[in-house]
């Protein structure tokens, strides 16, 4: 067995523990005989468009035809509505986080380039404070406040790199502008607000979070998660050709700016579409693409797959040690992160 297909079996395995943990365990613990039998409950199975009401929505389940949503038992109603949803979105963000990572490694030629290289991070965490502080009747759009931001942050990142053309370098220097000042502001607002329960919320985007995620999370995330997948994945050579310098790849016929520009956009867009479901999670951009560049090699066409595995694997595993360490108290899952990211870089 080769050392790629070695590490995919490893992360199947990891995914399948987590999935494991999740059904089982919780505030409300089922035995493996009840698990089982809520995942195959014969009252949504046996109903045409029960599953659309739950997977889908409810307007999109009448726009099918579906008839009214199922009467479904506690166990059902637990596994289905509130554990499977979590271990989805929880796969998705950090397929998202590791694929933005590699992306950015890719573009900016630097091995430390992350997901909130550009200021993506630091843009989604002000707009979702200034979501909360300045303009509290936003509340309820925070997920697309935080894409906005992230968004944002790079515009403003790529115009102030911008001479002609945006260098990897000035890339960078320039995300660590827009960084710095994007937390400034995020502290002036911490001091501005005053009712603990926003300071908490921000606090947890902030932090990074799945608690409280559901089908909805997943239908905002997975259409994103699959066209950017899809573009990274047709986008390997120019990727691999980005690798040679700019000189190199002008040689081989690439448009570098235009390339950069959109395999930039391609990773803030992944990005946004994490920091949409889960906040800010760190660690997992950085970390995820070097430990997989290690058993597959540096060719994109290998690299993006292995680190959409790898991404959902790490964050489903992080989330299950988030919600059950301090059961039932649930800690952020970018603390869970965080740790690991910090011990593996420093072993």
């Amino acid at each position: 067995m080769t050392r790629g297909r070695l590490a995919a079996a490893v992360a199947v395995l990891a995914l399948l523990g987590a999935a494991a943990a999740m059904l089982l365990g919780g505030a409300y613990e089922l035995s493996p005989s009840a698990a089982f039998a809520a995942l195959l409950d014969p009252a949504l199975w046996g109903q045409p468009g029960a599953l659309a009401h739950l997977v889908l929505g409810e307007p999109v389940a009448r726009v099918l035809g579906a008839g009214p949503p199922p009467v479904l038992d506690t166990a059902t109603l637990i596994v289905w509505n509130v554990r499977l949803p979590r271990l989805v979105a929880g796969g998705l963000v950090g397929a998202n986080l590791a694929l933005s990572g590699t992306l950015f490694q890719a573009i900016t030629r630097n091995d430390l380039a992350s997901p909130y290289t550009l200021g993506v991070g630091a843009g989604s965490g002000l707009a979702v404070w200034i979501g909360l502080v300045v303009v509290p009747s936003l509340g309820v759009h925070l997920p697309l406040l935080a894409s906005l931001g992230g968004a944002l942050a790079f515009v403003v990142a790529y115009s102030v790199a911008w001479r002609g053309g945006a260098s990897p370098m000035r890339l960078v220097l320039a995300g660590v502008v827009v960084s710095a000042i994007a937390g400034s502001l995020q502290s002036a607002l911490f001091f501005l607000a005053r009712d603990l329960t926003v300071i908490r919320d921000a606090a947890a985007w902030t932090a990074g979070s799945l608690a409280g995620t559901g089908w909805a999370h997943v239908r905002v995330a997975l259409p994103w998660t699959l066209v950017v997948a899809t573009l990274a994945l047709a986008s390997a050579r120019y990727l691999d050709v980005m690798g040679l310098g700019d000189g190199g790849a002008r040689a081989l016929g690439v448009r570098v700016e235009r390339a950069r520009f959109l395999l930039a956009a391609l990773a803030v867009l992944s990005a946004a579409t994490a920091v949409a479901v889960a906040g800010h999670v760190a660690f997992v951009g950085l970390i995820v693409p070097h430990v997989v560049r290690a058993f597959v090699g540096p060719a994109h066409r290998r690299l993006i797959p292995g680190v959409l595995l790898g991404g959902a694997a790490l964050l489903t595993l992080a989330d299950q040690g988030a919600r059950l360490v301090l059961s039932p108290l649930q800690l952020p899952v970018g603390v869970i992160t965080g740790l690991v990211g910090a011990c593996t870089s420093w072993a």
